[in-house]
C-alpha cells in the first residue's frame, strides 16, 4: 500500500491520522475526481476476528445512519494483505479539537456548534445506534459547494446498536467525555450516554478546557465568568451523572442550545454562524483564549487606586510580582493576575507568570464588544517571534508590522485597526534587549476602542523580573 501509494481506484495523498486499529488516508477518487478519506485496518490486527468485525461493524452502522449530518461511507474493499478498508467522505474542515488550538470559542458559536453536534446524534439515535466516544476530535467540519460548513459524526468504532446497548456492555469511552454509566462494564446505556459527551463536548468550547470525572465538574462559570446562568445550567444538566436528570434526548438538549445561542446574538457579533458558518480561522487569537488558558481559578479584582507615574496611570502586577507595567489609568478597573499557559500560542505548554487588565474582563470573548485592556505573558521556551508573526484577526484590518526598542526589551509589534468592535489590536513579541540579561521574552496583548495606541508606553512601562 506504502509502496504503491493506491488502493485500487484511490489514489493515497497523505495520513489524516491513525489509532491503535486504523489508519485514515486522505485520498483521491479518480473515476469520480473527488478527494475521500479512506480507513484501513492496522497489519498487526489482520488476524483478529474480533477487532476486524468491529472495524466493519463501523463502516455497516456509518452506513445505516444513512444522514448528511453522519459520515457517509461510499465503498468497502479488502487489500491483497486481507486487510479490510473503507471509503468515506473526506470533512475538508477540520475537527472541533481542531477549533479549539485556538482557545474557547465566542458564546453563541460555542453554543451553535454543540447544538449542530447534538443534532447529528440525535440522527444516529433515530437509526438506532449509540455513539459512545463523542468529543472534540470525532465531529468533523465538512465545506459545502456554497462555503457553508455543517458539523459531521464520525469514529463509530464504540458505537452500539441501542438494542444491544441497552443490556449489559463493556467500558468504553474517552476521559472527560465519558458518562458514569459507560465507565465500568456491565451498566446498560441509551442515547442519555451521548448527552453527556455533548455536554462534556460544549464545556470544552465554551471553557477551553475538559471537564472533570462525574459529579466533580467545576462549574463553567467559575472558568469564564461571562456565561450566562441559563447556559451554565444547560451544560451542566447534561453533565449529570445521574442519566434520568440529563437532557431526556439530544435533540432536546439541540432545542436549548438553540434558543441560548439566538438569545447571546448582538448586533456588533461580527462572526456568527449560520448553520455552521463563521469562525473557523484557527490561526486567529483574541485575548479570550489566553485568558481561559490561564489558571481556572484566577479571581477578578478591582484596582481601587494608581500607583506608579502619573494620576493619568495605574501601576499593575501579576500574582508572583514579577509582571509589571503602568496601563491608562481609565482601563484598570479589573485585573486578573494568575498566569496564562504559553501553550496557546503554540510555545511550550506550562503556567507562567501574567496578567490582564481591563475596564470590563467580560468583553475579552468577543472582538465585537469594545474594550480598553492589556495582556502580558511571560515565555520562557520557544520562538515567541515566530508565533506572534503568524496571529491574524477575521474581522479586523491588518495594519502592518514595527520594531520597538528600549532599554529593556526589543521586538516585533503587529497591529490591526477596523476591528468589529471599531476598535484596535496589538501583538508584541518583546526580547530583552541585551541578551545577557537572563530577562525571559514577553507576549504582550493591546486592544483598544477608538483609533489611539497606548501601545509604546505600554511597553516602555514594563519590567519583567
Amino acid at each position: 500500500m506504502h509502496s504503491q501509494g493506491r488502493i485500487g481506484r484511490y489514489r493515497l495523498e497523505q495520513p489524516l491520522g491513525s489509532g491503535a486499529f486504523a489508519t485514515v488516508w486522505l485520498a483521491h477518487d479518480e473515476e469520480l475526481q473527488a478527494p475521500v478519506a479512506v480507513k484501513v485496518l492496522a497489519e498487526n490486527w489482520t488476524h483478529r476476528l474480533d477487532i476486524r468485525e468491529r472495524f466493519l461493524s463501523e463502516a455497516r452502522l456509518l452506513r445505516r445512519a444513512g444522514s448528511n449530518r453522519v459520515v457517509q461511507v461510499y465503498d468497502i474493499g479488502q487489500l491483497p494483505d486481507g486487510r479490510p478498508y473503507f471509503v468515506m467522505e473526506y470533512a475538508d474542515g477540520g475537527t472541533l479539537a481542531d477549533l479549539l488550538a485556538g482557545g474557547p470559542l465566542p458564546v453563541r458559536d460555542a453554543l451553535a456548534l454543540t447544538a449542530e453536534a447534538a443534532r447529528s446524534a440525535a440522527a444516529l439515535h433515530e437509526a438506532g445506534i449509540v455513539h459512545r466516544d463523542i468529543k472534540p476530535t470525532n465531529v468533523l467540519l465538512h465545506t459545502a459547494p456554497d462555503g457553508t460548513r455543517r458539523i459531521l459524526l464520525a469514529d463509530l468504532g464504540l458505537a452500539k446498536s441501542l438494542a444491544q446497548a441497552s443490556v449489559l456492555t463493556l467500558a468504553a469511552g474517552s476521559a472527560g467525555y465519558q458518562p458514569p454509566e459507560q465507565a465500568e462494564p456491565g451498566e446498560g446505556i441509551d442515547e442519555r450516554a451521548d448527552v453527556y459527551s455533548l455536554g462534556a463536548v460544549g464545556y470544552e468550547l465554551l471553557t477551553g478546557t475538559v471537564p472533570g470525572s462525574p459529579g466533580r465538574v467545576v462549574p463553567p462559570r467559575r472558568l469564564r465568568p461571562d456565561l450566562g446562568q441559563d447556559v451554565e445550567r444547560a451544560v451542566l444538566r447534561a453533565l449529570e451523572p445521574d442519566r434520568a436528570r440529563r437532557w431526556p434526548g439530544a435533540q432536546a438538549f439541540a432545542h436549548e442550545l438553540d434558543r441560548l445561542a439566538a438569545a447571546s446574538a448582538t448586533p456588533h457579533t461580527a462572526r456568527r454562524l449560520d448553520g455552521v458558518r463563521g469562525r473557523l480561522n484557527i490561526v486567529t487569537m483574541s485575548l479570550a483564549a489566553v485568558l481561559a488558558a490561564a489558571a481556572a481559578a484566577a479571581v477578578v479584582t478591582v484596582v481601587l487606586h494608581h500607583r506608579g507615574g502619573s494620576s493619568d496611570e495605574t501601576q499593575v502586577k501579576d500574582a508572583t510580582g514579577r509582571v509589571v507595567a503602568q496601563v491608562p489609568a481609565g482601563w484598570a478597573r479589573e485585573l486578573r493576575d494568575s498566569g496564562w499557559d504559553p501553550g496557546v500560542l503554540g510555545l511550550a505548554k506550562g503556567h507562567e507568570p501574567g496578567l490582564v487588565v481591563a475596564d470590563d474582563l467580560t468583553r475579552w470573548a468577543d472582538l465585537g464588544k469594545p474594550v480598553d485592556g492589556v495582556f502580558v505573558g511571560v515565555s520562557e521556551h520557544g520562538d515567541l517571534t515566530a508565533k506572534v508573526s503568524a496571529l491574524a484577526h477575521s474581522g479586523c484590518r491588518y495594519s502592518g508590522s514595527r520594531t520597538f526598542s528600549d532599554a529593556d526589551f526589543r521586538g516585533l509589534v503587529r497591529a490591526w485597526s477596523g476591528c468589529p468592535d471599531g476598535g484596535s489590536v496589538t501583538e508584541s513579541a518583546l526580547v530583552p534587549a541585551n541578551d545577557g540579561t537572563g530577562q525571559p521574552q514577553v507576549y504582550v496583548q493591546v486592544r483598544e476602542r477608538g483609533t489611539g495606541d497606548a501601545t509604546d508606553g505600554i511597553l516602555r512601562s514594563l519590567r519583567v523580573g
